[in-house]
């Protein structure tokens, strides 16, 4: 069952009209120093409504021996916004915890809880945490904005990509594994998925853990360690409900592994998650947690990696001149690829440069995209993963049958002036 949902916040609508206006973290800042004298419900207010308006991820609240610091992960990137007194730390945390259903005279271990936000009839979910430090109680809020539900072709996907997950999520049977390390928006990608294949004549069931976004008409459930019910045996449960498709939101060990694998070849459309580096990462950490290889390959249709990186933002960028070791850098990576032929890369090309305004924080960048690589298992490709090939090998299989690599498709988005060389080289490496 999902967790029970403590307290809500209603934002008045005089502070909506304030928070509505914060374009920057400068006039965030400046919106909560007003606001410093006011009552706690209010200066929470202030800092929940400016925080989704800036359409922030995260809020983080950390006490210092004096002070305690707020900072936003906006597009992934922590930003400092300013320093609270220890008194307006303390009671933001007191509010906070009472508001999540944490217990108040807990301080020294960690503490998880939920609140809603009600911002002109849309609920926004708010996932709270607790963590003892030095000087106190850490606290992080992840926000769960359903603005964050977007449909595949927004996710950042190449127009041969999106034509691949059409044909793959209308199979009737088989797995598609998205992968990547926390925060990389699987979980996005794949509600992406459940949006457009939902419909009235199939049942969808998830297991999730915790359920980040309601959809309306799936039924979704959460896992409940203490209870007994873990992706394990939730998922065997699941398959006693005639399901046809399932999404399970983590494959963490073998019980869910070989059931999760099972559902696949037994008529079932099954949507999941696992922590590898890259797609072909995908067949050694099944393997790794026990799975046989004979179920693996017939048993998966499509295997994706993905990444985040950051969109140049649009009203101060500018366009430069590639230099040479730049356009050596796309010509090693991008040459052998058909799909860019019709590119001139040549001294002559021009890239993004980013410049930073008041819009984009000064950072230069403003919004985030999917980078991706996938591939299908074929009958070909099935028989390779009999083989038990090391990730390299595989790897080197998928890229021979037409696999683009996350860096060749960032390096596709900074041809196509989206994002620039340096961002996605920080998120995938030189």
């Amino acid at each position: 069952m999902p967790q029970k949902i403590i307290g809500e916040v209603k934002i008045s609508p005089a502070i909506l009209n304030i928070t509505q206006k914060i374009k920057n973290v400068s006039d965030f800042k400046e919106r909560i120093e007003e606001f410093l004298e006011k009552n706690i419900t209010e200066i929470l207010e202030i800092i929940l409504g400016g925080a989704i308006d800036l359409e922030a991820s995260d809020i983080h609240i950390e006490p210092r021996e004096e002070e305690a610091k707020i900072r936003l992960r906006l597009d992934g990137i922590l930003q400092d916004i300013l320093f609270i007194e220890r008194k307006i730390y303390e009671s933001l945390l007191s509010r906070i915890k009472l508001l999540s259903g944490m217990k108040l005279n807990i301080t020294d271990r960690p503490q998880d809880g939920r609140f809603s936000i009600l911002i002109e009839k849309i609920a926004i979910e708010i996932r709270a945490s607790s963590l003892p430090a030095e000087y106190g109680e850490s606290i992080v809020l992840r926000i769960l904005n359903p603005k964050s539900l977007i449909e595949i072709e927004a996710l950042g996907l190449r127009k041969d990509l999106i034509e691949i997950f059409k044909r793959e999520i209308k199979r009737p049977n088989g797995m598609i594994i998205v992968t990547g390390p926390t925060g990389c928006g699987k979980t996005t990608t794949l509600y992406a998925i459940l949006k457009r294949i939902q419909r009235p004549e199939i049942k969808i069931i998830t297991i999730e853990d915790p359920i980040e976004y309601h959809l309306k008409g799936i039924s979704q459930t959460q896992v409940n360690p203490k209870a007994g019910y873990d992706f394990a045996n939730g998922l065997k449960s699941i398959m006693r409900q005639d399901p046809d498709v399932i999404l399970v939101g983590e494959i963490r060990d073998l019980e869910t592994a070989k059931t999760a694998l099972q559902a696949a070849l037994t008529g079932h459309l099954v949507l999941s998650t696992l922590h590898t580096n890259d797609a072909a990462g995908t067949v050694v950490r099944l393997t790794t947690l026990g799975a046989e290889l004979s179920n693996i390959g017939p048993a998966i249709n499509l295997a994706i990696a993905q990444r985040l990186v950051r969109k140049v933002c649009k009203k101060c960028v500018q366009l430069k001149k590639i230099f040479p070791e730049e356009l050596k850098k796309i010509k090693k990576e991008l040459n052998s690829l058909k799909i860019i032929k019709n590119l001139k890369l040549t001294s002559k090309l021009k890239i993004p440069q980013i410049k930073g305004c008041r819009y984009c924080n000064f950072t230069g960048y403003r919004g985030r995209i999917g980078i991706f690589e996938a591939f299908l298992v074929d009958e070909e490709m099935e028989k390779f993963i009999l083989k038990n090939p090391s990730i390299a090998a595989l790897r080197q299989k998928a890229i021979e049958k037409g696999m683009i690599t996350m860096k060749q498709d960032g390096l596709i988005k900074v041809l196509e002036g989206i994002t620039t060389i340096e961002e996605v080289e920080r998120v995938v490496g030189e």
